[in-house]
């Protein structure tokens, strides 16, 4: 089966409370679209409440972007330490370790997106 999007397989996929589940990273996770879907990525969209820090951690063999919809936080990626905020992208190369703090006060929000898409396996704590 071809990675691209066929006819017939339009639609919208909108993050529902009931979906949301807290992970072992410290944060909470809506998969929108995951593995065994078509198409090179996956997306997630992703919450950090005020005054946590996420585990630090690497995916293995997977690129990883932030889009930062809303809230401030601190990131660190690899060696670099950056503030940031809404309508900011985060790019984290694979096997590159990173954590997000939230500064607050609010919830820092972003769409996690994925390639190849996000596995189980790649996650790997390093803390």
């Amino acid at each position: 089966m071809s990675a691209r999007l066929i006819a017939g397989q339009a639609g919208l996929r909108r993050p529902k409370a009931e979906d949301e589940r807290l992970t072992r990273e410290r944060c909470y996770i809506h998969t929108l679209v995951g593995r065994g879907e078509p198409g090179a990525v996956s997306i997630a969209l992703a919450r950090v409440e005020p005054g946590v820090t996420t585990e630090l951690h690497r995916l293995r063999g997977t690129d990883e972007r932030y889009l930062v919809i809303s809230g401030r936080g601190r990131m660190v990626v690899g060696e670099s330490e950056m503030e940031i905020g809404a309508k900011d992208v985060v790019l984290i190369p694979a096997d590159v370790a990173q954590c997000v703090e939230s500064l607050g006060p609010a919830d820092l929000e972003f769409y996690c997106v994925c390639s190849p898409p996000f596995t189980p396996e790649c996650y790997e704590p390093l803390e």
